[in-house]
């Protein structure tokens, strides 16, 4: 939870000069951590009454000072001060009503001076009660909430104070004075008179708020419908509208802040563009983006596409964004920023980044490709400013220069560490540290970290995280970003007799329109020869890279044969293979002059490539760009060119395959599969989870004679996967030098992925493996694959290949493809195969897949947790949490849980930490006592 100021909080924050109400406050807040005795209660002369006039009389004093308080400070003060200003109002509305609420009796007949009441002070008593209403954190309102929930919110604190007070009362000897109907009447009169008018008085003084500050009028705009806007200009409006642009920052501060403004850069920072095209600048080109947002409990599953679908779809999320940067949770917890790749995650710090450049915010963008993966975050942000500055300056030098401005971390690509193999499932836990070490040494920070949301699932959630997801435009986005377009455009097609993308045209093709990249390389690809505006039907995403690749390359090469451009093509796959090897997105010149040469030519001597600068002529198209080496425009470029030249190889083996004709021993013996080998023995190409749609894509446009005859293939080269090789080629590729057990695990697991994605039909293990032994050779496959994968690899595995087992004639096996169990593969090809999960990410994975899984009967999912809970010798709280989410589901049948609720209950030695945590998640503990009670688990018939 964020922590939010209760009204003595408010008191200190404001510097209350009330004596006697600060006394009282103070003297509770003792005898809450001392007791009554120690905190000197004697001294406590306030009654009731008094109390509540001095709330009062202070709570219009700050409505009436609000102005004042919020001036000549810095960002942080006057966000703290705010957040004060609105606790004393909620508490001053409460304490008003209670002044006129209709009740038997008055404020001053409960201050009658007993010195014992039900044998407790009278004095303790009212202690009790002022810490009840007055030390208790209170809501505040936050730019992802409406003001509708705030209010209830509100409201439920008021209803908490009414309980205090009717607590209170009911322990006095006034109470017993009263009627006995109206000793059964005062808690509802105090349920429902004071807080109902309390509310009333909240809205009229919030309102008097938000008229004098813009925070809380700019969280008030957050359910509004705007205007379209492009480059979040509304940002900079509301901004402004806070305060003035700062001037006069010293020179360090100010590189800093030039660093940022990239708003007259074009929308992409292209290595060579085409000359016949103008792309837009980012101020005109990048428009608004819609936004759903959530605060992600354990619970939560924000890598399925399902569940933001139940989230709240923002109105405004610039409106947003300037609400949270302005809200005490944006310096106690990251914002987490998730989309599609290609939905503009960079573009968006880029942008605000931008837009914070001339505020009294100080914003750095830390692209994290591009610093050291296994860095502190503090070390992080200072190789970040090195990079812009070129000199070593320490984070608390730079914050000490900014004069006050609040500091805004980008943190870009979080996915980039979590699949590069660097183990950061609990970076945003750090950020989080970070951000309570800064605030701790009165350097307050805002962090806002961007990631693929695919990569959701395998990061932790820090308390009080909220997230933001990235929306694919709609209709009538798409219209206005190709009429920025078309403006920039227009003329120079004009001059090869072409026009400019029509918003019709583009929609054809779905949901690619709707992303911001791909509707970019659409309009580049449609500016080569109006080729979308010429064919009307929809266009796959692999095959507009291709035909995008190819038409530009085309171009540059003065209209090169297919040959010529596949070897352009094979050029780049290899930039996008030394890559993935090597577990980054960005590679040097040095790295390319070694590897480039060795895949393209077999590492034997060229002689026409003699003096080739191999970096320069891998990385001189549009679509590379330069930051400290290179790396793709877009990682999605990488992910289909490394699609491609393993299809490439793929189509090789098949063609050498052919030529070797009918031989008995072709299959297994004379059929070079050096190319794929080298292509991919070195990294599971699930790592890149785009990658393998791509390929699946590719694999559409192969007939399907060619798919079976590449499937037998495929399947001849598995089977010999792990058997040694007299020599092969290529040898002098090795972007990371891997023992052998780890190229063979990767070769032996993309063969099999290939299999899959190349067969028409779901594959059986027995046929791949057609031996007895078939399950135990197919168990040693997979043991291999987990131990030598790595974490992102194995994950990568098991989310692709989706598997289910099978008994057809009492012979056990496992089915590979068909999607009936996507998710779900890593557990069930564990208990078909005997492999023993130790890995605690496999239980995470568990509980994510039983959203995904529902379609699976419920008793079949009830069995797999059984089966996971008698195998797994260390359990998670995943496990727990999904055993109470299938108790909870809609229409459960209890019966089938049994034997699982008996397998988490049967080790005595952890029983009371099992009975606790299936309770947190939802199991009733009679259900509990029942199983405990009964000695049979229940057969499952």
């Amino acid at each position: 939870m964020i922590e939010t100021p209760s009204y003595a909080d408010a008191l200190r924050i404001l510097g209350c000069k009330d004596g006697r109400l600060v006394k009282v406050v103070g003297f509770s807040a003792a005898a809450k951590r001392t007791g009554w005795a120690l905190a000197g209660g004697g001294q406590l002369v306030l009654g009731l009454r008094d109390m509540r006039e001095g709330i009062v009389r202070y709570g219009e004093d700050v409505i009436r000072r609000l102005p004042e308080l919020k001036s000549g400070v810095d960002r942080f003060t006057r966000t703290q001060r705010l957040a004060a200003a609105h606790a004393v109002i909620v508490v001053s509305a409460y304490f008003e009503a209670l002044g006129e609420a209709k009740l038997p009796f008055t404020l001053d007949r409960l201050d009658r001076n007993d010195t014992i009441s039900h044998g407790v002070p009278t004095r303790e008593r009212f202690a009790r009660l002022v810490a009840g209403l007055l030390l208790d954190r209170l809501p505040m309102p936050e730019p992802h909430l409406p003001y509708a929930e705030t209010r209830q919110a509100v409201e439920r604190a008021f209803l908490r104070m009414s309980e205090a007070m009717a607590g209170y009362v009911g322990g006095l000897a006034v109470w017993d004075e009263l009627s006995v109907d109206d000793q059964l009447l005062l808690p509802r009169m105090l349920a429902e008179g004071p807080p109902a008018h309390a509310l009333r008085i909240y809205d009229e003084d919030y309102r008097s708020l938000a008229l004098d500050s813009h925070e809380f009028g700019v969280r008030s705009l957050v359910t509004e419908q705007p205007a379209p806007a492009t480059a979040l200009s509304r940002v900079a409006w509301l901004l402004a509208e806070l305060a003035p642009p700062r001037v006069g920052d010293r020179p360090m501060i100010h590189r800093v802040r030039m660093a940022a403004n990239a708003l007259d850069q074009p929308l992409l920072l292209a290595g060579k563009l085409p000359e016949d095209v103008s792309l837009p600048l980012l101020g005109e080109g990048y428009l608004s983006p819609r936004c759903r947002v959530a605060e992600l409990t354990r619970e939560a599953t924000p890598a399925l596409r399902a569940w933001w679908d139940d989230q709240r779809l923002l109105s405004d999320p610039e409106a947003f964004l300037v609400g949270h940067l302005t809200s005490l949770r944006a310096t106690q917890a990251p914002l987490l920023v998730l989309g599609e790749p290609g939905s503009g995650k960079t573009k968006l710090t880029e942008v605000l980044g931008a837009r914070l450049a001339r505020s009294e915010f100080l914003p750095i963008r830390v692209e994290l490709q591009s610093v050291a993966a296994r860095a502190s975050v503090t070390e992080q942000i200072e190789q970040a400013v090195r990079a812009v500055l070129g000199e070593e300056v320490t984070y608390a030098d730079l914050v000490a220069a900014g004069d006050g401005a609040m500091p805004v971390i980008l943190l870009d690509g979080l996915d980039e560490l979590v699949q590069g193999g660097a183990n950061r499932y609990d970076y945003l836990e750090q950020v989080q540290r970070f951000q309570d070490r800064e605030a701790g040494l009165g350097r307050p920070v805002v962090v806002i970290v961007t990631s693929r949301t695919v990569v959701a699932d395998r990061i932790r959630f820090p308390r009080g995280l909220l997230a933001l997801q990235l929306q694919p435009f709609a209709d009538g986005q798409v219209r206005q970003w190709l009429d920025i377009w078309d403006q920039a455009n227009r003329a120079l097609l004009a001059r090869r007799d072409l026009k400019p993308l029509p918003a019709e045209a583009a929609l054809v093709h779905g949901d690619m329109a709707r992303q911001p990249l791909l509707l970019l390389l659409l309009a580049l690809y449609d500016a080569g020869s109006n080729a979308l505006q010429r064919d009307h039907g929809p266009l796959g995403r692999a095959r507009l890279y291709e035909v995008l690749l190819r038409d530009y390359t085309e171009r540059e090469t003065g209209g090169a044969q297919r040959v010529a451009i596949d070897q352009e093509l094979v050029l780049l796959g290899t930039v996008a293979l030394s890559m993935l090897a090597r577990g980054r997105q960005v590679i040097t010149d040095a790295e390319l002059d070694r590897d480039v040469p060795a895949l393209c030519h077999g590492g034997e001597d060229d002689p026409g490539g003699e003096g080739v600068d191999w970096a320069r002529r891998a990385t001189e198209r549009f679509f590379f760009v330069r930051r400290n080496g290179h790396t793709f425009l877009h990682a999605t470029f990488g992910d289909f060119l490394l699609a491609w030249l393993t299809m490439y190889a793929l189509r090789d083996l098949d063609r050498r395959r052919r030529l070797a004709g009918d031989e008995p021993l072709a299959l297994v013996q004379s059929v070079d599969d050096d190319l794929l080998y080298a292509v991919t023995s070195h990294s599971c190409l699930a790592e890149r989870g785009p990658t393998v749609g791509f390929i699946l894509e590719l694999l559409d446009e192969v007939p399907s004679v060619v798919r079976a005859r590449c499937v037998d293939l495929l399947a001849g080269l598995l089977r010999r996967s792990l058997h040694e090789r007299a020599r092969r080629h290529f040898t002098g590729f090795r972007p990371v030098r891997h023992t052998m057990t780890r190229r063979l695990a990767a070769y032996s697991a993309n063969l099999t992925l290939l299999i899959v994605a190349a067969a028409e039909e779901p594959v059986t293990v027995s046929s791949l493996l057609p031996e007895p032994d078939h399950l135990e050779r197919w168990s040693a496959l997979t043991h291999l694959w987990k131990g030598e994968l790595g974490q992102e690899g194995w994950t990568g595995l098991v989310t692709a290949l989706s598997a289910h087992r099978v008994v057809e004639e009492g012979r056990e096996d496992v089915v590979l493809g068909g999607g009936e169990t996507s998710g779900l593969g890593d557990v069930v090809v564990a208990v078909a195969t005997g492999h023993t999960p130790r890995h605690r990410r496999l239980l995470d994975l568990l509980l994510g897949a039983l959203g995904e899984g529902r379609n699976l009967p419920y008793r079949d999912r009830a069995g797999i947790l059984e089966e996971l809970a008698r195998t797994v010798a260390v359990r998670s709280p995943a496990l727990y949490r999904a055993a109470g989410a299938m108790w909870t589901e809609e229409g459960a049948d209890h019966a089938e849980l049994r034997p699982l609720l008996h397998a988490l209950l049967a080790d005595p030695v952890d029983r009371m930490a099992a009975w606790e945590q299936l309770v947190r998640a939802g199991v009733p503990e009679t259900v509990l006592w029942d199983l405990h009670q009964s000695t049979e688990p229940g057969p499952r018939g």
